[in-house]
């Protein structure tokens, strides 16, 4: 007969229990777009050709893991590897990472296993009597020993859905160190080719600085002997001015860039480390361009969205099992009598088992609103996955036409500045032969020394492009350590 009423029970409760799988979305990302390409035009299979390599575009490739090293620089995987060492903040983001897994771990074992407390009394009591009965004052001890136990059956789900919705946060912050650790590395990347480009120009425009000095000077005592115009001594010292004034920016902005590189290490700005030459990097030749549907796959923000959307899917599924029955047992057992001889007598036994079910019935709508708040966050995680999906394709786009912008730009400065060396050494070999004054020599150096400048800002912008396409185009990490958020 106890077989008969038990047995229905557990079939309505192992039915309940497989019904709270429906009571939230799916949390599945939406459908996005696989365009044919990231850009308003097909991206070539390779850059044109400047400073003597080509970047080639390999389609559907996967992500380089360490792509800085393939800027072919111990001096620049150094940096890479002190300031993924030495970081503070990078540092700080793992700890907090650590402290949200420690903390999912403490809810998920409070939350689905039972609760077992120990407890221990000893109480010595005075109490009054009724008048005539007995002495009028009472006095006895009291020894309590017992366990207690507890355990609330997560009928609709909402227990679990509540730990699933907490380990799909965690992934998200563990995409977001992925981020940081990516970010990091890029912005080393960065820093360090922008002040091995600006030593490049400080030492160009020195030399520049240097020639219109000379200009000046040479016009001076030219006037002197009435064989140029004072206006002309004036343009000449004007120009040199001109160029003198252009020195102490590029000295700031390499100090505050040496300056931001050491913090990126971990060190103090006075602990500034040297810097490589800018010709001691290799350009990267062969660039991996991953498919949209790759693309997902690959970059850190994408999938912290993903996260954030099966994250707001639980969520949903819990405010609705709030709304149903909950059901929670009870039980302790243990000894208590008000002597030590009595505690430990046969009669001194205690033991107590109970449930409880409870249903919400009015809360002031404050359950339903909580829920509707839900999916509403719900909806909104969805448009904020569009929207990162979007971005990442726009910021790959932005990269690839970057690239072969940067390659054109770099040819023709290139190109420039190999006509101005051929100019400038034309006209030192006619100034030699007394066909030519030194002024010429002076001007044809001067424009020689400006293109050169002009090519350097070109092959550090190529070089820094280059570095965010590798950023853009993410890394394929292995999943999170909290993968039990998904169903």
């Amino acid at each position: 007969m106890q077989l008969a009423i038990k047995t229905p029970v557990i079939a309505v409760l192992a039915a309940l229990t497989a019904s709270a799988c429906s009571l939230g979305p799916s949390g599945m990302p939406p459908a996005m777009p696989s365009p044919a390409h990231y850009g308003a035009l097909p991206q070539p299979d390779q850059t044109v050709a400047a400073g003597g390599t080509a970047q080639h575009f390999v389609v559907g490739a996967p992500p380089v893991p360490q792509w800085w090293r393939l800027y072919r620089s111990e001096a620049l995987d150094a940096l890479v590897e002190e300031g993924l060492r030495n970081n503070p903040t990078l540092a700080a983001t793992q700890r907090s990472l650590n402290s949200a897994q420690e903390d999912l771990r403490a809810q998920i074992g409070a939350s689905t296993l039972p609760s077992i407390d120990a407890g221990g009394q000893v109480e010595r009591t005075r109490s009054p009597v009724a008048p005539g009965v007995g002495p009028s004052i009472q006095r006895y001890n009291v020894f309590v020993g017992q366990l207690q136990a507890q355990y609330n059956f997560d009928l609709f789900g909402a227990v679990r859905d509540g730990n699933k919705a907490s380990a799909a946060r965690v992934d998200v912050q563990a995409y977001e160190v992925e981020a940081a650790h990516r970010a990091l590395v890029a912005n080393i990347v960065g820093t360090t080719i922008n002040a091995a480009a600006l030593d490049r120009q400080i030492a160009l425009t020195e030399r520049l600085v240097t020639a219109a000095a000379d200009t000046a000077r040479d016009d001076g005592q030219r006037q002197m002997l009435g064989a140029v115009s004072h206006s002309k001594v004036l343009a000449s010292a004007r120009q040199a001015a001109a160029l003198a004034a252009t020195l102490p920016p590029l000295r700031q902005q390499r100090a505050s860039t040496v300056h931001a590189l050491a913090v990126l290490l971990g060190r103090t700005p006075d602990a500034a480390p040297a810097v490589p030459d800018l010709e001691s990097l290799s350009l990267p030749e062969r660039l991996p361009v991953a498919v949209p549907a790759q693309l997902l796959r690959s970059r850190p923000d994408i999938q912290a969205a993903e996260a954030a959307v099966r994250a707001t899917a639980f969520d949903v599924g819990q405010a609705t099992a709030q709304l149903f029955p909950n059901l929670s047992l009870t039980a302790s057992m243990g000894r208590a009598g008000f002597s030590w001889p009595a505690l430990l007598s046969g009669a001194g036994g205690i033991w107590a088992i109970g449930a409880s079910l409870s249903q919400p019935i009015f809360h002031g709508g404050a359950l339903l609103a909580h829920r509707r708040a839900t999916k509403e966050a719900y909806e909104a995680a969805l448009l904020h996955y569009k929207s990162t999906v979007l971005s990442a394709f726009e910021n790959v786009a932005d990269s690839l036409a970057a690239l072969q912008n940067d390659a054109q730009m770099l040819a023709s400065t290139d190109s420039e500045a190999s006509s101005a060396h051929e100019l400038f050494d034309e006209t030192t070999s006619r100034y030699r032969l007394g066909s030519l004054p030194i002024s010429a020599v002076q001007s044809s150096e001067q424009q020689f020394l400006t293109a050169q400048l002009d090519a350097v800002r070109a092959q550090s912008k190529r070089l820094c492009d280059t570095a965010a396409l590798f950023q853009a185009m993410g890394e394929l990490p292995p999943e999170p350590a909290t993968s039990a958020s998904r169903r």
